[in-house]
């Protein structure tokens, strides 16, 4: 579960408040037993979306352009803030069989529970015309074992590097991002080798070279087809090469002091981001905004992104649309034009939302694309090549978004708690057996 990502990659999530989140639940369950909310009247189509954190559709004007473009329709969106309350309204509607909308935002970490238990409840997208445009890896996340697609792709995480200038050079280090992405090239292991330099000839006191280790063990793992489970759902993570790999380079970054023993997203990272106590952050595309908003205008142009070893992705939605809904096609057809190349595009020039889909990566709109904060950056090209290396099936399990988790506090076990790898495995696998065992 990416729920940081949702409400935090834009000042427009913070300003999504808990009114909005329960107006889900208290919305949802006016519905009549069956239905979704929308319907045809009078010649209007009425249709219900369900969506969350910041999905960009109502917030950027594009549900407004559709109806503009179909007079008949009505489009009635309910966002919550929070994704955590809006996925436990969900599952509370799916078990009822009633109070869904006709439209239901799918996060990434829901994708496999979803899949796997509530298929039956989820019109096939498979034939929906126009949707062969997605990159394979993406749409293999919503697929199930008979091939049936529950949801069309939205946005997406490819991850890179993102680096404070000023203190590379203070440590000796290049500048330059194509330079610096040539120090780590094709392994993540040079990336800790280039941290061991920074550390070792840092003028700055008190710099750390990485906010996290869970940051590197993320990017790792999210790079190969499978990380914590099977294609048969079975658990892997203890055995899987590609998680103890991981672990082990992260383990070994955070006993090596590179870290400022930090945890995404959670207290003193803002800060330290404003403040420069660490150098790098391996940054999905969708983090940049968070980024140039904590660290402020005084950082400016001191950030930059190169590309990171090896390509991998944190994060991502889909659109579904309910089997019951009476107004089937059309939302169909609506989550058609949302999800489609140049809708994707929009939505990435105007709030960073990184496309799915493999056409929209070509559009100027993305190819093109600079960031004035981050020194010019050209991250269309960059987080674009990152979505082009990931492998075209990406396996996910029903509990991944917990598993992360586990995870990421184990590595804090290792950096904040002086624990040794040994001991901090043992305390995860022992917390992940409870939590999905």
């Amino acid at each position: 579960m990416d729920k940081c990502r949702r409400t935090s990659r834009t000042r427009v999530a913070a300003a999504v408040s808990a009114v909005s989140a329960l107006g889900l639940i208290v919305s949802c369950g006016g519905s009549d037993s069956g239905g979704t909310g929308g319907g045809k009247k009078d010649g209007t189509v009425t249709i219900t979306m369900g969506l969350f954190g910041v999905m960009g559709f109502k917030e950027t004007g594009l549900l407004d352009t559709y109806m503009k473009e179909h007079p008949n329709v009505v489009i009635k969106a309910d966002v919550a803030g929070d994704e955590q309350t809006y996925y436990t309204a969900l599952q509370t509607h799916l078990a009822a069989g009633s109070g869904l909308k006709d439209i239901q935002g799918i996060e990434i970490g829901r994708a496999k529970e979803l899949s796997d238990t509530q298929q039956d409840k989820f019109v096939d997208l498979a034939g929906v015309a126009g949707t062969d445009h997605f990159l394979p890896w993406k749409q293999s996340q919503v697929t199930t074992a008979d091939k049936k697609v529950i949801g069309l792709g939205t946005d997406i995480g490819p991850m890179a590097v993102c680096y404070r200038k000023d203190l590379f050079e203070q440590a000796g280090l290049p500048t330059d991002r194509e330079e610096v992405a040539e120090l780590w090239e094709g392994d993540w292991s040079k990336y800790v080798d280039a941290g061991k330099r920074f550390k070792q000839n840092s003028k700055a006191d008190k710099v750390a070279f990485m906010d996290t280790s869970s940051g590197l063990f993320n990017a790792m793992i999210y790079g190969n087809s499978q990380q914590f489970y099977d294609k048969e759902g079975e658990l892997i993570y203890a055995t899987n090469p590609a998680v103890k790999d991981a672990w082990k380079l992260a383990s070994e970054a955070a006993t090596s002091g590179l870290t400022a023993k930090l945890r995404q997203f959670q207290p003193g990272w803002d800060p330290g981001l404003a403040n420069g106590t660490f150098a790098t952050a391996v940054c999905p595309a969708w983090m940049l905004a968070h980024i140039s908003e904590k660290a402020g205008p005084a950082n400016k142009g001191k950030w930059d992104v190169a590309k990171a070893p090896k390509g991998a992705n944190w994060g991502g939605s889909f659109l579904g649309v309910m089997e019951k809904s009476p107004v089937k096609k059309e939302a169909q057809e609506l989550v058609a034009w949302l999800t489609a190349p140049e809708q994707q595009a929009y939505l990435f020039k105007e709030i960073g939302n990184f496309p799915s889909s493999q056409t929209a990566l070509g559009l100027p709109e993305v190819v093109d694309a600079k960031s004035d904060y981050f020194s010019g950056a050209p991250i269309g090209k960059i987080f674009g090549a990152a979505a082009q290396e990931i492998p075209d099936e990406q396996v996910l399990g029903r509990k991944d978004g917990t598993i992360k988790d586990i995870f990421s506090q184990g590595l804090t076990l290792i950096e904040a708690q002086n624990k040794s790898p040994e001991q901090a495995w043992k305390t995860t696998d022992k917390r992940i057996g409870k939590a999905v065992g």
